[in-house]
């Protein structure tokens, strides 16, 4: 790559009201890859060229499609789409024909106006895989080897299988996520034939601006409440829990660890903050660095050292990958995989796909997960899940 040549990370926002919106509403399912972060909002149409499935670094496949549409004559490709959990899965990457941008939603205010197509009004078949009193079983499971001293963390999940009388409405989904978290990263991109990934993320797995990395794990969380009083005690409550503080540091050092070869400076707060979304508080910590060679390390590589963090799989990652192939009697696919866009100077945003559902003719797959630490509870891991289940319920109309 040419030291003097420089493709912009974006087009400038544009700064007019209702810009970012309006990509939101012109999302088109099948042929659209829609995604929203807190510095600016993405659609993408058409798919100018797909990233190959082979045995190289995906990171190094996705740098040749780049580098093989600029010298086609697009100014400033991206690459968009998810990368499955499994690894060596089959990620759904692609450069879209055309690329639109505009300024972040959550600075748009106009999403904050009342989005005039409602929820779908159906009458949702529901199937709970696993159930959740054998989610609550696997959890104790976990909980007992923990204690043996087997292993240190694992995150397992569960589903929700909705089923609906008539299409789905995923344009309408996708805005209603948008409008309930605008701060956090939304999302609805072709995930394989026929089926589309879509979801409002609060979890940003790492972003690379030039020379410098930015990423935020989450880990720890407490479901909110209506009333303000008890949301506050469970907030100050999740900021002095040992179980929670336990394995928020579990991510961090993980992250610390594999991020640290990357960079020339590291800087890692001592203590986690809060984040908030809809539904949840979650224990947050933001860590930024200086890159030694940002000529060799581009977002997805970051992205790929990083992947999976104990956060969405558990630690040792092998055990915890056991762990979770003997437990989980579902295939995550693109869920705890990674979502996200990366442009031909290796500049990108890589989000956690978490708080998520894929949609398939008329059925909806929502995941939801929570980190099993030696002290977990089995009831309240399966009731964070099923907290966590409401970001997309509501988004949808449909409840357990």
């Amino acid at each position: 790559m040419s030291a003097s040549l420089r493709v912009p990370t974006a087009p400038p926002p544009l700064d007019s009201p209702g810009e970012a919106t309006t990509l939101l509403e012109a999302y088109r399912p099948g042929t659209d890859r829609f995604l929203a972060t807190p510095r600016h909002t993405l659609l993408g149409s058409g798919t100018a060229a797909l990233v190959a499935h082979d045995a190289r670094p995906l990171a190094l496949r996705v740098r040749e499609v780049l580098d093989d549409a600029r010298r086609g004559g697009d100014p400033a490709p991206v690459v968009v789409g998810s990368v499955p959990f499994a690894p060596g899965g089959v990620a759904a990457l692609a450069v879209p024909e055309t690329v639109r941008w505009a300024s972040a939603l959550r600075a748009d205010p106009l999403i904050a106006t009342h989005d005039p197509r409602a929820a779908q009004d159906d009458t949702w078949q529901i199937r709970e895989v696993p159930a959740a009193k054998e989610y609550s079983a696997a959890v104790a499971a976990a909980v007992e080897r923990m204690r043996a001293g087997e292993f240190d963390k694992v995150v397992l999940a569960r589903t929700l299988e909705l089923t609906s009388a008539r299409d789905l409405d995923l344009p309408g989904m996708l805005s209603r996520l948008a409008r309930r978290d605008p701060d956090g990263y939304t999302f609805a991109v072709p995930s394989g034939p026929g089926r589309t990934l879509v979801g409002a993320s609060p979890e940003l797995l790492v972003a690379r601006r030039g020379g410098r990395l930015v990423a935020n794990p989450l880990a720890g969380s407490a479901q909110r409440s209506g009333d303000l009083a008890e949301d506050v005690r469970r907030a100050a409550a999740l900021l002095d829990s040992p179980k929670d503080l336990h394995e928020h540091a579990v991510v961090v050092d993980a992250i610390r660890e594999a991020l640290a070869p990357f960079c020339s400076r590291l800087e890692v707060p001592d203590r986690p903050t809060l984040v908030r979304t809809a539904a949840m508080w979650h224990l947050s910590t933001t860590l930024t660095g200086e890159l030694r060679d940002p000529s060799s390390s581009t977002a997805l590589d970051l992205a790929s050292a990083l992947h999976p963090t104990p956060a969405v799989c558990g630690t040792p990652t092998d055990v915890a990958r056991q762990v979770i192939a003997d437990s989980e009697p579902f295939d995550r696919g693109a869920y705890t995989g990674m979502v996200g866009w990366q442009n031909a100077n290796g500049d990108g945003d890589w989000v956690v796909t978490i708080r998520c559902a894929e949609a398939e003719g008329r059925t909806l797959r929502l995941f939801a997960g929570a980190g099993v630490v030696a002290e977990s509870s089995p009831d309240a891991e399966t009731a964070e899940t099923g907290a966590k289940f409401r970001t997309f319920l509501s988004a949808v109309g449909a409840a357990l």
